[in-house]
């Protein structure tokens, strides 16, 4: 193939081209989430679980009894938002929260035999969403894969000193 073969550099778009609303990668997301959100209220209502408190049974199932700092960090919420949450899984008998007695400022949140039962109900629930997208499962991973990158740049970026 020589040089000329060679396919030319897409254009790069206009300082106008980029604050259009379509172009916002955050908007992108922000759509996503929100037609995601409509779609597991539908599919989690028959488990009697909102999205946050699924996303904290995950957690649960996949770790075990967890201290509420890290089911924090895995979930990338603050104990403010995570504790009504608690509170409300816990008042639909699936989780109990325990103070620890070496440290009463540390309480851990353990699955009640509800909480464990409720995953076998909750099986379904993946698939379901994936059949949803649109999408075959390896766009899917491709798009998560994406998605991970981004954000953990993102976490990493230094705005502070970074150039416009």
């Amino acid at each position: 193939m020589t040089a000329i073969d060679l396919p030319a550099d897409p254009p790069q778009p206009s300082d106008d081209q980029l604050l259009r609303l379509d172009s916002q990668v955050c908007f992108s997301l922000h759509a996503a989430s929100r037609a995601f959100g409509g779609v597991y209220r539908v599919v989690l209502k028959d488990l009697g679980l909102t999205y946050p408190q699924y996303l904290v049974m995950l957690v649960l199932w996949e770790h075990g009894e967890l201290p509420v700092k890290q089911i924090g960090e895995y979930l990338r919420l603050d104990s403010g938002t995570l504790s009504p949450l608690l509170k409300r899984l816990e008042t639909a008998g699936l989780v109990r929260r325990e103070r620890s007695s070496e440290d009463e400022r540390s309480v851990t949140v353990h699955l009640t035999d509800a909480g464990v039962g409720l995953r076998a109900q909750a099986l379904h629930v993946p698939r379901r969403i994936a059949a949803a997208t649109g999408l075959p499962l390896t766009e899917i991973a491709a798009l998560q894969a994406m998605l991970r990158r981004a954000t953990a740049a993102l976490d990493a970026a230094d705005l502070d000193t970074a150039a416009p």
